[in-house]
C-alpha cells in the first residue's frame, strides 16, 4: 500500500532491513484501522520511538502545567498598590 520509505526521515528500506520500518497510527488509536490506510504512516523504528516520546512528553507537560496552576497561590504583587500609595 505504501512505499518502503520512512514518512519522517525519508530513509529507504529494502527486504534486508524492512523489519526496521513500522506502522504508526496517526491518531494513536490502534483500534482505528480503516481499509484505505488513512490512519497509518510508515516510520522507521527511530522516528516511531521519537513520535511516541513526543506524545508522552506532551502529556506530561499538560499534567505539570495543570498541577502548577492549581498549586500557585502566592501573588508577589498583592501588596504593590498599597506600597505605591504609601510613597505618595
Amino acid at each position: 500500500m505504501y512505499p518502503w520509505i520512512c514518512g519522517r526521515c525519508a530513509r529507504e528500506f529494502n527486504r534486508e532491513n524492512l523489519r526496521e520500518l513500522t506502522v504508526h497510527h496517526r491518531d494513536h488509536n490502534h483500534d482505528n484501522n480503516p481499509a484505505d490506510g488513512s490512519n497509518w504512516e510508515l516510520l522507521c523504528v527511530y522516528c516511531h520511538d521519537n513520535e511516541h516520546s513526543r506524545q508522552t512528553d506532551s502529556a506530561e507537560a499538560d499534567i505539570t502545567t495543570e498541577k502548577q496552576a492549581a498549586e500557585a497561590t502566592y501573588n508577589p504583587f498583592a501588596e504593590l498598590a498599597s506600597m505605591l500609595d504609601k510613597k505618595k
